[in-house]
């Protein structure tokens, strides 16, 4: 009962952030010369995603991808995290944006799409060929860039057997095209009142710091990895 209730909020989730949209937010850290020359430019890490990635209610700098930047500046990692969480985007949405986004292409891209399409009930094969095309066309653009995939829940009332084709696109995509793998961006956040706002459905500043030990405790590797380059 508490996997389902998880699964419930969490498209919920999705549907309140279709309702109140709010511009993307950048969480940057600032790099001290000390020299005449400029400083390196960081490694970008861009998170792609709905409000929940955004950080709808909470202060920029309360959301979980900034709270990543902070966690990156404890170890010293020398990367530069950009929020474009973006309110109510569908997988087509995160396409349509995707050119723009690969103007300059990050080191490392966290993609958390989806779950919109899922609320509305579209085709899950439409869902997962969308995906693979914005992954196409990453790797098309600079195939150095590093993928991270966020998984997430459609809604148990569109029957199990939907139910389990939308769960099945994150792991096998990530499988597939060998990309670092978010189960679930709720995990352990979902459902539990003290961790989300007012609304029972977004997280508060407490829930995004647990969202934030989830998503770190996996992206960090590949964080290491770009980010303690000579």
């Amino acid at each position: 009962m508490k996997s389902r209730r998880m699964i419930v909020v969490a498209a919920l989730a999705l549907l309140a952030a279709g309702c109140r949209p709010r511009p993307a937010t950048t969480a940057t850290t600032s790099v001290h010369d000390t020299t005449s020359a400029p400083a390196p430019q960081r490694p970008r890490v861009v998170f792609l995603g709905t409000s929940l990635t955004a950080g709808l209610g909470v202060d920029p700098d309360q959301a979980y991808p900034a709270l990543i930047q902070k966690k990156a500046d404890s170890v010293g990692l020398k990367i530069e995290v950009v929020n474009r969480g973006n309110s109510g985007v569908t997988s087509a949405g995160t396409l349509a944006t995707i050119e723009w986004i690969l103007r300059s292409p990050p080191a490392v891209l966290v993609i958390e799409t989806g779950a919109n399409d899922g609320l509305r009930g579209q085709d899950p094969d439409s869902t997962r060929a969308t995906i693979q095309t914005i992954i196409d066309r990453v790797r098309a653009r600079d195939s150095t860039t590093r993928i991270a995939l966020v998984g997430m829940e459609a809604m148990p009332n569109l029957g199990r057997r939907y139910v389990a084709r939308f769960h099945a696109i994150y792991p096998d995509l990530a499988r597939v095209n060998h990309l670092v793998l978010v189960p679930f961006l709720l995990a352990g956040v979902a459902g539990v009142d003290t961790l989300n706002q007012g609304d029972g459905i977004h997280p508060n500043p407490r829930g995004h710091q647990i969202v934030a030990d989830n998503v770190w405790r996996v992206l960090r590797p590949t964080l290491e990895e770009v980010g303690r380059r000579p």
